[in-house]
Parts: C-alpha cells; sequence; structure tokens
C-alpha cells in the first residue's frame, strides 16, 4: 500500500483517539458517541494492518 495512505490512515487514527480522549474526559461522556469513535478507529487500524 502507498506512504501516504498509510500516513493518511495514521493521522486519521490519531484523531480518532484524540476526539475519544476529549469526549472521556468530559463530566458526562456521551457513551454512544465514544463506542462509535472506537469502532471507526478499529476499523482503520483493521486497515493499516492488511495494508502492511
Amino acid at each position: 500500500m502507498e506512504n501516504s495512505h498509510i500516513s493518511a490512515l495514521s493521522a486519521k487514527h490519531a484523531g480518532l483517539e484524540a476526539r475519544i480522549k476529549a469526549e472521556s474526559s468530559r463530566p458526562m461522556p456521551d457513551a454512544i458517541l465514544v463506542a462509535s469513535l472506537k469502532k471507526q478507529k478499529l476499523r482503520v487500524k483493521e486497515e493499516m494492518s492488511v495494508g502492511n
């Protein structure tokens, strides 16, 4: 897989991680949003591992 694609996926993964941390640190985090973000992050990670 192209390095630029891997880099884009890596950036997306990091962005999702940041959003999960930000939401989780709120006084009343939205559990549904956090679960959705975690699923997206897992899909990105799987796509990165398939590409290697």
